[in-house]
């Protein structure tokens, strides 16, 4: 007969490996869409197109989060600070263009310790690149999962500037402009390579989550 320490021992290990098992399913970017990722494309012209209207957004009212996870866990974060245009002509989103800008160090994330380490030049490096920007090159009708519209843009991030191809819910309403999007990037396409712990691996793909509410402006 086996010792009851031996079978408590068998146990432990045998939790241990299930928890582990669970662990790497822990995937938030599993089952969304994948942002098409290719070498940066001209930009569109600085100024906004003749008859453009614009329509302001920032984190007053509209939301830039994302889903980061490693094998034994996920992490919700966001951005507490950021600003953008939406240049609307004609009231046709096809026909219009968007920028945006982030404050990198405005990242918010739990634990606290998490928060700080993900500003270190192992992942943002929000010292050397306190700012992460987005300009649009096209917008095209149509897109995956129930998309209204699919985005093409450059998107300036780590200090590596790459074209990026997301799905997005535009609704034109009133005096408001609205852009909802979730989509997967991986972090490597941008030079942020850290690997995590050895027994502990992070995730390539990140999940993003947009929720942008953008006002006519005064």
């Amino acid at each position: 007969m086996k010792s009851p320490s031996t079978m408590i021992a068998r146990s432990l290990f045998a939790f241990s490996i299930g928890a582990l098992s669970l662990g790497c399913n822990n995937d938030p970017a599993k089952g969304k869409t994948q942002a098409t990722v290719s070498s940066a494309a001209e930009p569109v012209a600085a100024a906004p197109a003749a008859g453009a209207v614009a329509y302001a957004f920032s984190n007053d009212g509209s939301t830039v989060e994302f889903v980061g996870a490693k094998v034994s866990a996920k992490h919700d974060g966001s951005f507490k600070v950021f600003r953008g245009t939406v240049n609307l002509v004609g009231g046709d989103p096809t026909k219009s263009n968007v920028t945006a800008e982030i404050d990198i160090a405005s990242l918010s994330i739990e634990p606290a310790k998490l928060a700080g380490h993900l500003k270190t030049p192992d992942f943002f490096d929000a010292e050397k690149f306190p700012k992460a920007k987005f300009t649009s090159t096209t917008i095209k009708a149509g897109g995956e999962n129930g998309a209204t519209h699919t985005v093409s843009g450059n998107l300036e991030l780590h200090g590596v500037t790459k074209g990026i191809t997301f799905p997005a819910k535009i609704k034109v309403e009133g005096d408001q402009v609205s852009v909802d999007a979730e989509f997967a990037i991986n972090r490597k396409d941008f030079s942020i390579v850290y690997p995590g712990m050895p027994d502990d691996l992070i995730k390539d793909d990140v999940l993003i989550k947009l929720g942008i509410h953008a006002k006519k402006a005064p």
